[in-house]
């Protein structure tokens, strides 16, 4: 328990989160294990969840003209989905595992345990999510500046 408490404090959304906190969190979070090869979530799936990466490697990418488009690559410490936890809309990408993968699964409804059991690190999580789905955003808007204006743009590996 100890070295997952310490992987998910290094993470943004839990930063300045306690020990306790945490712990408390993880225990009625369930561990998912996909293979290699198979997807966490789809594209336009129904959101039910956020993952953090435990182990392995996956790949993010959206649909684009029936084509695969890499958006980027995460491991171990990493997380995805989140926005599923904020608003109710379909996922906005598709989250295959290049290695077999272990992740802890959190919902809504272990965010909502949280709120009744401490208010003050529920909000901080909140903010925290927002934060981390703002600075994203801010990446990305730069990417599409940067394309508007004609530049030729690698993908970045993490945005």
């Amino acid at each position: 328990m100890a070295s997952r408490i310490e992987l998910i404090q290094q993470m943004p959304i839990f930063g300045a989160i306690g020990a306790e906190t945490i712990e408390f969190l993880l225990g009625e979070a369930p561990v998912t294990h996909v293979r290699r090869g198979d997807f966490f979530f789809h594209e336009d799936d129904t959101p039910t969840c956020m993952f953090v990466l435990e182990s392995g490697h996956v790949t993010v990418s959206k649909n684009w003209r029936e084509h695969e488009l890499l958006i980027r690559r995460l491991g171990p410490g990493d997380c995805f989905g989140e926005m599923a936890l904020l608003d109710l809309c379909p996922r906005s990408a598709t989250v295959r595992a290049d290695e077999d993968c272990s992740a802890i699964e959190l919902t809504s409804a272990n965010l909502y345990r949280l709120f009744e059991h401490n208010v003050e690190q529920f909000a901080l999580i909140q903010m925290n999510i927002a934060r981390e789905m703002s600075r994203r955003l801010r990446v990305t808007d730069d990417l599409l500046f940067r394309a508007q204006m004609g530049e030729v743009l690698e993908a970045p590996e993490r945005l």
